[in-house]
C-alpha cells in the first residue's frame, strides 16, 4: 500500500452516524482482540486511568487492524509529546481528556498537525507513515486525524460553543463522572442537575455542527442517542467482566 488509508471513523463522525463503542480498561492485547469482532463501531483504548503505556497501546492497535472496530486512544493529558508518539505509532483517532477552553482545544489541534498548521514534529519513517511507504503521508496526514475532546467540567460547559467551533475539532465527548464532580454531585452522574447539563451540552454541540459523544457503563445509551449524541460508549470491558463474574458466582453460591 502506497497511500495513507482514509479515516472512515472521522468520516462517520462528520456524517453524524450513530457510532456505538466500548471502553477498554485492560492493558492486555487478547482482551482487545477478543472484543474486536463483537460488532462495536469503536473501542476506546484508555491511557488516562489504566496501566496502558505506548507499548501496550501499540500492540492493541495492531489487534484492531482490519476489524470492524475503529481504535480511539485516550491520552493521559493534553500533552504534545504523548500525542506525537501515539500518532507516530499509528493512532488516527485521539481523545483528549479535560479540555476546559477554546485555547486548550486549539492547543490540542496544533499537536496533531504538521507545520505550518500545527506543532507536530515531522517524521515519516514511523508506523503512522507506513514506514515510508505512504507516499502521500505528509500531504494528507493532517486531514486524516480525528480529534475528540472531552468535556468534563463546569468551565468546559461554559466554553462549549467556542470549543466546538475551533477548526480541527471533530467531536466533543462528555465525561459524566468528572462533570458530576465539577457540578458538586460527585459519584452521582444520574443526578437531575448533571443530566440537565448533559442535555444542554448535547444541544450546544449539535447546534455547532459537531458530533457529540458520551459514556454510560450500564448499557443504557438510548436516552443520549435520542437526544442527538452519536458517539456513545455503552459499557466497558471491566464492568462486563465484573457483572458477569458476580452473577455467575451468585448463581452457584445460592444453590450450595
Amino acid at each position: 500500500m502506497t497511500s495513507l488509508p482514509t479515516n472512515t471513523f472521522k468520516q462517520a463522525l462528520a456524517a453524524n452516524r450513530p457510532l456505538i463503542g466500548l471502553w477498554c480498561n485492560f492493558a492486555f492485547l487478547p482482551t482487545v482482540e477478543a472484543l474486536a469482532h463483537a460488532g462495536f463501531d469503536w473501542l476506546l483504548l484508555d491511557m488516562e486511568h489504566t496501566q496502558s503505556n505506548l507499548d501496550t497501546i501499540s500492540t492493541q492497535l495492531l489487534a484492531l487492524r482490519g476489524t470492524p472496530s475503529a481504535a480511539v486512544v485516550r491520552v493521559p493529558s493534553n500533552d504534545m509529546a504523548d500525542v506525537k508518539r501515539l500518532l507516530d505509532a499509528g493512532t488516527t483517532n485521539l481523545m483528549i481528556p479535560n479540555i476546559r477552553s477554546a485555547a486548550e482545544a486549539a492547543e490540542a489541534v496544533s499537536y496533531t498537525r504538521f507545520a505550518p498548521e500545527g506543532l507536530r514534529g515531522v517524521a515519516g519513517s514511523t508506523r503512522g507513515g507506513g514506514y515510508t511507504r505512504y507516499k502521500d503521508y505528509m500531504a494528507r496526514a493532517n486531514d486524516e486525524i480525528a480529534l475528540v475532546l472531552q468535556i468534563e467540567s463546569r468551565e468546559a460547559l461554559e466554553e462549549l460553543d467556542a470549543i466546538c467551533r475551533v477548526p480541527g475539532v471533530d467531536a466533543v465527548f462528555i465525561g459524566p463522572s468528572d462533570l458530576a464532580a465539577s457540578l458538586g454531585h460527585r459519584g452521582q452522574p444520574g443526578h437531575p442537575v448533571v443530566q440537565a447539563a448533559i442535555s444542554k451540552a448535547i444541544a450546544i454541540g449539535k447546534a455547532a455542527g459537531k458530533a457529540v459523544g458520551i459514556l454510560t457503563v450500564d448499557g443504557k445509551g438510548e436516552p443520549y442517542l435520542e437526544q442527538g449524541a452519536t458517539m456513545v460508549g455503552v459499557g466497558s470491558d471491566l464492568h462486563l467482566l465484573v457483572a458477569a463474574a458476580d452473577a455467575l458466582a451468585a448463581r452457584f453460591k445460592m444453590s450450595v
